[in-house]
């Protein structure tokens, strides 16, 4: 798990749980929300979407 990947999981761990104490968010939808959460972040942060494996280009272009 790198850097971005670990920053993305936090944050999105944190916009949860303030959801959750609003009530937007309910155990019973919570792994529907996380993931949308999660990709959202990992794309703001990353520019590409978390999964589609485009990460690799981006890991390869900061190595060069």
């Amino acid at each position: 798990m790198d850097k971005y990947d670990k920053q993305a999981l936090q944050v999105a761990k944190e916009v949860v749980i303030k959801f959750i104490e609003v009530g937007r968010i309910s155990p019973s939808n919570f792994g529907q929300n996380f993931d949308v959460i999660y990709k959202d972040i990992m794309r703001t942060i990353t520019g590409v979407t978390a999964g589609d494996g485009s990460r690799q280009a981006v890991i390869e272009e900061e190595a060069e």
